[in-house]
């Protein structure tokens, strides 16, 4: 039978900027594996704007850590021959990768170009706030320590949007970028009146030349780095219409198992359900709803109504399409969307998404091996591989809820014949300690099940008619599972 099947988020925003990482996937590969890792998110494996940039304010987009470009050959994460190995050796152990794609701006331009602008109200990018008048625009990418390798595409000021500093002044801001039949995107979110423009050069996906020169290079990256699919990056700023062309040229290509997740970070479900219909189900999203929901429950403590914690988000609406997740890169302390889920709620949070039947669980590597920066925390490693094992080994079989109580919930997975010993209950309590009188089912009847999290050291017998009931320590989660007796 098919095991579950869990992604890490393997990278941090504060990972070390030695080039040193795609070393350490590959070294990695075989111990996450056996932990029940199944698939990998990487980080932007393009050249960025300095070799200490995450990859997203991206440069070159063909250059993988190659050419000596914005200060050194290898990107933050390391050379294109290291990433390759990387890939390579994941796959070797059956763990599939798939790559970080930035496609929504630029950065880090070789040439400055005389251009019209008009000026936009940053609250409201439909409002302008200016007559036109001209910037000298960072908007001229030659790439000239690749010099025309893999591509010979230039880009210019007609491939853009929009963009945000004019040399000539020092003035910052948001411009429009004015030429033929050129605006902002409409098919993009509605945020500030319209979401088109992000950040640095805006890439305009109105363009004929923009659109094949994108999917062009979508082939060719996953060709060069046989990778089985994409993250694809800030979606919501793009053109809707691209995407869903994007993910058909991929898949006609490559097949159509290749996968893609998108980030659209909106806190509301109607706006994640929304995207998935314009782009008519062909990827899956990041419950960001249930981010939020998370980030709630753990400030809130007991006050948190804990039986409705999938209330507004994804998983509950389109499990199929969901891919459920407790933290990553952006939410943590300090950074752009920081909503860092606190350390007492972070075991019950990922319990709530790595042993439940519906969603798609993504594991963040800050939260598996610590996070930097300014508020370093160390990781959770040793919690966290019990709950990885309870998902590999015992979360099977039909999913019957315990949502009965506001500071006390459980549910029971039945288990599945092909799996032996598999099945399990359990319980979640932020407030004081609590307990669930639970099915487990008659043929269980007899065993003796332990807290797989070893928070507990109770033994319980399944009673004849296969109910049992189960603790949980106050403000904590027990999972519990059959052990053999030694």
């Amino acid at each position: 039978m098919e095991r579950n099947n869990t992604i890490m988020q393997f990278f941090e925003w504060h990972i070390e900027p030695d080039g040193s990482h795609w070393r350490r996937l590959q070294e990695l590969a075989p111990e996450l594996k056996e932990k029940g890792i199944s698939s990998i998110w990487i980080p932007p494996v393009t050249k960025a704007i300095s070799p200490e940039d995450n990859g997203y304010a991206s440069y070159d987009l063909y250059d993988l850590g190659e050419f000596k470009q914005k200060g050194s050959i290898r990107t933050k994460y390391g050379t294109r021959q290291e990433l390759i190995e990387a890939i390579a050796a994941c796959q070797n152990v059956g763990i599939k990768v798939y790559i970080d794609v930035v496609i929504n701006h630029k950065g880090g331009a070789d040439e400055t170009e005389l251009i019209n602008v008009i000026e936009v109200d940053q609250e409201n990018r439909t409002k302008e706030i200016s007559e036109p008048f001209e910037i000298k625009a960072w908007t001229k990418f030659t790439f000239p320590g690749r010099k025309g390798k893999y591509s010979s595409f230039e880009w210019g000021f007609e491939h853009f949007s929009g963009t945000d500093y004019d040399e000539k002044t020092g003035k910052s801001g948001i411009f429009k970028i004015l030429g033929d039949d050129k605006d902002w995107s409409k098919h993009v979110d509605d945020e500030y009146g319209n979401y088109d423009y992000l950040m640095l050069a805006d890439i305009n996906y109105e363009h004929p030349e923009v659109k094949k020169e994108m999917i062009e290079w979508g082939k060719w990256l996953s060709d060069t780095l046989n990778c089985d699919g994409y993250r694809l990056d800030a979606i919501k700023h793009i053109n809707h219409y691209f995407i869903s062309e994007f993910v058909q040229e991929m898949r006609k290509h490559r097949g159509d198992d290749f996968y893609f997740v998108g980030e659209v970070w909106k806190t509301h479900l109607h706006a994640c359900q929304k995207y998935l219909d314009h782009v008519d189900y062909q990827i899956d999203l990041f419950d960001v709803p249930l981010h939020y929901k998370l980030h709630q429950a753990s400030n809130e403590g007991s006050d948190f109504d804990l039986t409705s914690i999938f209330e507004g988000t994804l998983v509950n609406s389109h499990p199929k399409n969901a891919v459920t997740f407790v933290d990553n890169h952006d939410t943590q302390p300090q950074e752009s969307l920081e909503s860092w889920i606190q350390d007492w709620f972070k075991p019950s949070a990922y319990a709530l998404i790595f042993l439940r039947r519906d969603g798609n669980p993504c594991l963040f590597y800050g939260d598996y091996y610590g996070i930097g920066g300014p508020e370093p925390e160390d990781g959770k490693k040793e919690i966290l591989d019990c709950l990885l094992f309870a998902r590999y080994d015992k979360a099977y079989g039909e999913q019957h809820d315990y949502f009965d109580h506001p500071n006390t919930i459980g549910w029971v997975r039945l288990g599945m014949k092909e799996l032996k010993h598999s099945g399990c209950a359990v319980v979640i309590a932020n407030g004081e300690d609590g307990e669930k009188r639970m099915y487990v089912g008659e043929r269980k009847a007899g065993e003796t099940w332990v807290d797989f999290t070893n928070s507990r050291d109770d033994q319980i017998t399944i009673e004849e008619d296969g109910y049992a009931t189960f603790p949980v320590n106050g403000g904590g989660v027990s999972v519990w599972a059959y052990h053999p007796k030694e």
